[in-house]
């Protein structure tokens, strides 16, 4: 069986577990790659239920649960564990990126699927969503982070949501038509061709999920990301210039 079959297989053994014994079953976090996945055969799971979970809004990696209240008789309550990890003395420490932080944990041995998005505030800490069968590993594990020293504590359902608001910043683009492909080959400053492997690599995501045709118009406030160049909100095309091209507003995050 290849991957995919052995996603569907194993989503649908989630399902049949949480009908059979009135039980809540997670998946890890799964990729954009793999919800679109699930997205394709989510008909076949109505009746069991289910819902999707990153710990906050927006988020790229989910969880898929399925079960519900209505089913069941009592809540979901979703096995996310928010960490905040921070340098002990800020002034001194490194200016530290994703792949930093990711980089750190994964070292410690842990599968990716229990770890969800990461966010990166300021340059010097960090949120990381995981699963609660691992947080106290990595609250006690990790300790450094190249040649920063970090502390790690859980964050509590009471403490301030907006800290996970993205930052976002303004850009202007012309492109030579609204379709899809145009706005990234803008973004990526890549060749038509160029543009294009990137959609049939699967590297091109729409809001949350792998985004194969090239052609399709954005919506505003559609959220996209192109692995390697960054994650945009789509906000709405401007005026014409004079050679015909159009203006396109977008907002990066950071």
């Amino acid at each position: 069986m290849n991957d995919e079959q052995l996603l569907k297989a194993r989503l649908m053994d989630l399902a049949k577990k949480a009908y059979k014994q009135n039980i809540y079953t997670y998946t890890g976090f799964l990729t954009p790659a793999e919800l679109s996945i699930f997205d394709e055969i989510s008909g076949e799971f109505k009746y069991v239920g289910y819902e999707i979970n990153g710990g906050y809004e927006d988020s790229e990696r989910q969880m898929v649960s399925f079960g519900s209240e209505e089913l069941f008789g009592y809540e979901n309550i979703w096995p996310i564990k928010i960490l905040c990890v921070e340098p002990y003395i800020e002034k001194f420490a490194d200016e530290l990126s994703h792949r930093d932080f990711l980089g750190a944990v994964m070292n410690l041995g842990i599968d990716r699927s229990v770890i969800g998005d990461i966010l990166v505030k300021e340059n010097k800490k960090a949120y990381i969503f995981c699963h609660e069968n691992i947080f106290q590993y990595i609250t006690e594990s990790l300790t450094k982070i190249k040649h920063t020293n970090v502390k790690v504590h859980v964050m509590e359902e009471a403490d301030n949501k907006s800290l996970f608001a993205p930052e976002l910043v303004d850009m202007s683009l012309i492109v030579s038509s609204p379709r899809f492909d145009a706005i990234v080959a803008a973004v990526t400053k890549n060749s038509r061709s160029e543009t294009l492997k990137l959609f049939s690599s699967k590297k091109v995501l729409r809001n949350g999920r792998v985004e194969e045709r090239n052609s399709v118009t954005l919506k505003n406030d559609d959220i996209f990301s192109i692995r390697g160049y960054g994650k945009y909100k789509f906000i709405g095309c401007g005026n014409e210039t004079r050679k015909g091209r159009l203006y396109v507003n977008l907002k990066k995050y950071k």
